[in-house]
């Protein structure tokens, strides 16, 4: 395991800064490394550390959900309203209804199964769209008008939304028929995350306040609850739940309200941390994908992820209307909301573990749509940001020197 961990970070660190060298985005480099390293490249990676990727990937998503919220401005949210809370649901919606007639007018599956694969393919990737908002706001781009805080929040609420509808549609297929229940969950494990998160946030606060602990010490305890939290979640059998993501994600929103000062500075140390966790995300996320795949389907399968993409900006666009947004920024969310990665390797291989008649075909679009979405999502983001967004410090120092 020791060779594992010393070559994902040496060659995936490498080959992102050669990849960032080229104007193209370092996660491409390191989803390049798990793939070459991985169980479908060289077979490098040691069976150890691919037993427990997903957990690693947790915790990955942990620290940067964290720094998030740490770093997120609600004033900015509240502003645009009711978009803010139709980006949590109607962007996937749109994709998924989509897919859902693409798969069986194109790929030859059931409405039903079309909609399972809708639902693997719906979720964009809080691993890819969230680090790139946190940049967003360190540089201030765009957060006058609330836009990285606008995704950041539909990028959360989305996943949990899209894995509901994800079980819901395989019991289904198992012959378990609809439960109410799970979609009454929806709203309620959303709501629960937020009250949990912020009431953490809040009692943290209290507790770092008393306990003359630094600044270290007070992120590993943070970090520690974080993951308490995924295990607390993992762990209920009741039909209703909470999410755990949305509570980690808010309980740094519940620090930043109490005590400025001490979220940025918490920020500025789990940034030293995602350095680290970043290479290992993207690097176990690559070494997920199975390129032998791609041939069964093919140029089919690449055509239905597009479509279903138009179908998912179409549900961005939809939720723009009436905003105060420029022709430009309704451009730089509906692409900086279709990137895929994470979600797609977690579920995408369940439907063939579980037996299904769909199975290799939802496994081939979820990798695909991985290796397509991902690296493009993030170069569009990286690429167009400082050119299609206003950054509020200069917009500042303007207005300032306007004012002597």
């Amino acid at each position: 395991m020791l060779l594992s961990i010393a070559l994902i970070l040496l060659v995936g660190m490498a080959l992102g800064r050669l990849c960032r060298g080229l104007k193209l985005p370092a996660l491409l480099g390191m989803l390049i490394t798990g793939i070459l390293l991985g169980p479908y490249g060289f077979i490098i990676l040691d069976d150890s550390i691919l037993g427990i990727s997903a957990e690693i990937r947790k915790i990955a998503l942990v620290i940067i959900l964290t720094r998030a919220g740490l770093g997120l401005d609600l004033s900015g949210l509240k502003k645009i309203g009711r978009p803010a809370a139709l980006m949590c649901f109607l962007p996937a919606t749109c994709e998924l209804l989509g897919m859902t007639i693409i798969g069986h007018c194109l790929l030859g599956l059931s409405i039903l199964e079309s909609a399972l694969l809708g639902a693997v393919v719906a979720a964009v990737s809080p691993a890819v769209v969230v680090p790139r908002m946190v940049k967003l706001m360190d540089e201030q781009y765009g957060t006058k008008q609330g836009i990285p805080q606008l995704i950041l929040a539909g990028a959360s609420v989305d996943d949990v939304y899209v894995i509901v509808l994800f079980s819901t549609f395989t019991g289904m297929l198992q012959g378990n028929g609809v439960s109410a229940l799970s979609f009454i969950n929806i709203p309620v494990s959303i709501a629960l995350g937020i009250l949990i998160g912020l009431v953490l946030g809040w009692g943290l606060v209290l507790f770092f306040r008393k306990s003359g602990l630094r600044d270290t010490a007070k992120v590993l305890v943070m970090l520690c609850l974080s993951l308490l939290l995924v295990v607390a979640e993992d762990s209920l059998t009741t039909a209703i739940t909470f999410s755990a993501l949305i509570a980690i994600m808010f309980s740094g929103i519940g620090v930043r309200q109490k005590n400025e000062a001490l979220a940025g500075r918490l920020s500025a140390k789990y940034g030293k941390l995602w350095v680290a966790a970043e290479v290992f995300l993207f690097v176990l996320v690559g070494a997920s994908v199975n390129i032998g795949y791609l041939t069964h389907v093919g140029v089919k399968a690449v055509i239905a992820i597009f479509l279903a993409l138009v179908f998912r900006m179409v549900g961005v666009c939809l939720c723009l209307m009436r905003t105060h947004f420029t022709k430009l920024e309704r451009l730089f969310i509906m692409l900086a909301y279709t990137p895929k990665a994470t979600v797609q390797a977690a579920i995408g291989g369940i439907p063939l573990a579980l037996g299904f008649a769909c199975g290799d075909t939802v496994l081939t679009v979820a990798v695909l749509a991985i290796v397509i979405t991902a690296p493009l999502g993030a170069f569009a983001i990286d690429l167009t940001y400082r050119k299609w967004l206003s950054c509020d410090r200069t917009v500042a120092a303007s207005e300032a020197g306007a004012v002597s």
